[in-house]
């Protein structure tokens, strides 16, 4: 038996046996699109929040199961759990629901037939969105629109120079920007994300852009770098958590050179004034409003 288990971080799994860790915001693991049509005998999810994201993934999952094959699905109930066993439904699939702790679990054994499966596929995929005229796709940060706290940076943000990171990229606004200064020989893109980076490697062809997909916290500090933009991220597994943004600055520290600039833009409420002291040498507010506040922080 094959089983494939679909969690967001911090709800890592560790795959016992044959199964195999599947997950878009798990640097290295096994894209669930990558899954041939009814090859799967077993599938767990624990689903993600977005009604277009979770229904893409549910979607996917009926679709590598083999006819007879277990789907086991589960999510808090203020989060798309109340809403999973109708979502299922409209899929033609017979469904058992149990309700714990906040929970609702939904068990389905795969039918011959189904409905609306392709469709939910197609409202979840990659796409040119309109208006934004930047490749994106449900479940990225922000993934129909410019972040108040990206724009609010990219107004303030001088021509940068030299070699840098975007990071934290999304589907790469930010890099946009940095990149239309000449003096920029490097800019690597790193973002959690596997949708981030493959749709800023569609809006960012630029020579001068890598991209890698990795968790910030875990990159090298070569101290090599002249300049780091970054819009952290501030929850983990939908729970406000500060200490990802802090986490950030620090690793920012590490990858700079001595003189080397951090630009960082974060919601106004987020302690990071004390952290930004500690990992460098100067540090200048450099903009407030919207909500956000913005800083120049020099190593």
């Amino acid at each position: 038996m094959n089983t494939i288990l679909y969690g967001r971080p911090p709800l890592v799994f560790d795959p016992p046996g044959a199964a195999t860790q599947t997950s878009p915001l798990i640097p290295g693991s096994t894209p669930l699109e990558s899954l041939a049509p009814g090859s799967v005998d077993e599938i767990m999810i624990y689903a993600p929040p977005g009604v277009l994201e979770r229904r893409y993934t549910l979607a996917l999952a009926l679709k590598a199961l083999k006819v007879g094959g277990r789907l086991d699905v589960m999510a808090p109930k203020d989060k798309g759990g109340s809403r999973l066993k109708k979502e299922l439904e409209a899929f033609g699939v017979e469904i058992g629901e149990t309700a714990k702790a906040h929970h609702r679990r939904c068990v389905v054994i795969k039918p011959e037939a189904m409905t609306g499966v392709d469709a939910a596929i197609e409202a979840g995929a990659p796409r040119l969105v309109e208006g934004l005229e930047a490749w994106s796709q449900p479940g990225v940060f922000a993934w129909d629109r410019i972040d108040g706290g990206s724009a609010l940076l990219a107004q303030v943000l001088p021509p940068m120079k030299g070699a840098g990171a975007d990071l934290g990229c999304g589907y790469g606004a930010l890099a946009t920007v940095v990149l239309r200064s000449p003096a920029v020989t490097a800019l690597k893109l790193v973002d959690t994300d596997r949708r981030a980076v493959e749709a800023a490697k569609r809006n960012v062809e630029d020579p001068r852009a890598s991209f890698d997909w990795a968790d910030v916290r875990t990159l090298d500090e070569g101290g090599d770098l002249d300049f780091i933009v970054m819009n952290p991220p501030f929850h983990d597994g939908g729970a406000e958590d500060r200490r990802l943004g802090q986490a950030f600055i620090r690793k920012a520290a590490g990858m700079l050179k001595k003189g080397g600039v951090l630009w960082l833009v974060a919601n106004r409420h987020l302690p990071y004034e004390s952290e930004l002291k500690d990992a460098f040498k100067r540090v200048t507010p450099v903009g407030d409003g919207g909500g956000y506040k913005l800083f120049e922080a020099v190593k």
